[in-house]
């Protein structure tokens, strides 16, 4: 016999109480959304309050810190922060090796002007993010490249830079160590190789889609007048062989090897190859300065770039765990099953659902967590697979989020693009940005299809077995 389920964490004055501490953290975040919102450490103070509040607001006080404690440990978080750190690590050292730069090279090298830029940022996009599983980092790694260069090639600026985060958005939705792929495969209980092979029957066609537009969209506009250098000519050949490294580990995940063990092996590999190639060198891996007790180089680096996001997720996860605990989702859940009856009306409410979700927590990798187990109980319940429900639960919270200027995503593309004002290339508002984001566009409309016609619902392989 099972033991009881504990009672809901009760909050003085109800469901308003329960609610007040998300209602404080979104406030806080619209509020610096509206002052050009910082990066996620910007945002540790707000949720450090609204944490705070719920431990005014809560009637037992202890349950509360061990609810938040608990979900915090949850083993998805956990696997996701490892991978946040494992990924920066190798995502480092592709960049010192100059990966994104020979990328660069080739498009360049083949002449490539207006929308054959377009489409070539796009595609230097796609591989960097699938490789490194973060459309941040690809943003910030390509977008100072690329979007500068782009004067050369005639390529028009909003376009090139929509390409550029259209690019690190399918890579990021793609990617075996992409976080929302582990978030949305751990709540449906699904291996992470199965969900990734099913998604690209969404993907695929969504990226095609975004490429065409993406091209026809850098013929139709007009690129501006050079006003400076543009980065060198020629390619660097011995730095694309960095590929192989994320190319093995994105081949290890789908043969269904564990993500930690893929990832080790891949930092193992860029490592051995960057030294190899003299690409690398002992002294840029890791520093010790005598009498400081401080480490630098690129190991630490790597990891200092998932700090930011890590807490953040930490703090929120324990937010969210707190509203967790109440009867908020029991209310949910009861909700959805008046409305999910059918295979269509449960996947619209739970599109629906981790689409709010997103929209009010700023952050996909939550969303999917908040509403991942609803969903899963909802779409079970009409006979929906796991691969089909992490799949879009996943494609959603990577269409908003790289849509709309006070996300994360849209902000970096438009601080990135003043790296072009050398070169005669406007400042872009992340607005602007986020319209031209032809795959995130894409998305909507595939989700949409997929839900309403019920493409994709019965196959559980991609490409079909024939």
């Amino acid at each position: 016999m099972s033991p009881p389920s504990p009672s809901p964490l009760r909050f003085h004055g109800g469901l308003p109480g329960a609610l007040a501490p998300f209602v404080l953290f979104l406030g806080g975040v619209g509020a610096l959304a509206l002052q050009g919102a910082p990066d996620e450490k910007g945002f540790w103070p707000v949720l450090l309050a609204a944490l705070m509040l719920g431990l005014l607001l809560v009637r037992d006080r202890t349950r509360y810190a061990e609810t938040m404690l608990a979900a915090m440990a949850q083993p998805v978080v956990m696997l996701m922060l490892c991978a946040w750190l494992f990924a920066g690590v190798l995502g480092t050292l592709l960049s010192a090796g100059g990966l994104v730069e020979a990328l660069a090279g080739v498009a360049r090298a083949l002449s490539l002007g207006g929308g054959g830029y377009v489409m070539a940022a796009f595609l230097v996009a796609v591989v960097v993010s699938t490789a490194t599983g973060t459309s941040f980092g690809t943003i910030l790694l390509c977008g100072p490249i690329l979007y500068p260069a782009g004067a050369g090639a005639g390529a028009p600026p909003a376009v090139l830079m929509g390409a550029i985060l259209a690019g690190a958005t399918f890579g990021d939705s793609v990617s075996p160590v992409s976080d929302t792929t582990i978030a949305s495969s751990g709540t449906q209980q699904v291996d992470i190789g199965g969900t990734v092979r099913a998604r690209m029957r969404y993907a695929v066609p969504a990226g095609l889609a975004a490429l065409l537009v993406s091209g026809w969209l850098g013929w139709r506009g007009t690129g501006v007048p050079v006003a400076g250098s543009v980065p060198g000519d020629g390619i660097a050949w011995r730095p694309l062989l960095l590929l192989l490294s994320p190319v093995g580990t994105i081949a290890m995940l789908l043969g269904r090897r564990h993500l930690i063990e893929s990832l080790l092996t891949g930092i193992a590999s860029a490592l051995g190859l960057g030294l190899l190639l003299g690409l690398i060198t002992w002294s840029q891996v890791i520093q010790i300065t005598p009498g400081s007790y401080l480490a630098s180089g690129l190991i630490v680096d790597g990891m200092q770039r998932a700090v930011g996001v890590s807490v953040f997720t930490l703090l929120l996860m324990g937010l969210v765990g707190t509203l967790q605990a109440t009867d908020v989702l029991e209310r949910l859940t009861a909700g959805a099953d008046r409305w999910a009856r059918t295979a269509r009306g449960a996947e619209s409410w739970m599109v629906g659902a981790v689409s709010a979700a997103v929209l009010l927590t700023t952050h996909s990798v939550v969303a999917i967590l908040a509403v991942g187990e609803v969903a899963r109980q909802v779409g079970a319940r009409a006979g929906i697979d796991g691969y089909r429900r992490a799949n879009l639960l996943d494609l959603t919270v990577c269409t908003w989020p790289f849509l709309l200027p006070y996300f994360l995503p849209t902000i970096l593309a438009a601080g990135t693009s003043r790296t072009g004002e050398a070169t005669g290339m406007p400042v872009l508002g992340a607005g602007t940005i986020g319209l031209y984001n032809s795959y995130a566009w894409a998305l909507v409309v595939v989700v949409a299809v997929a839900v309403i016609t019920g493409y994709g619902r019965e196959a559980r392989e991609w490409p079909p077995a024939r």
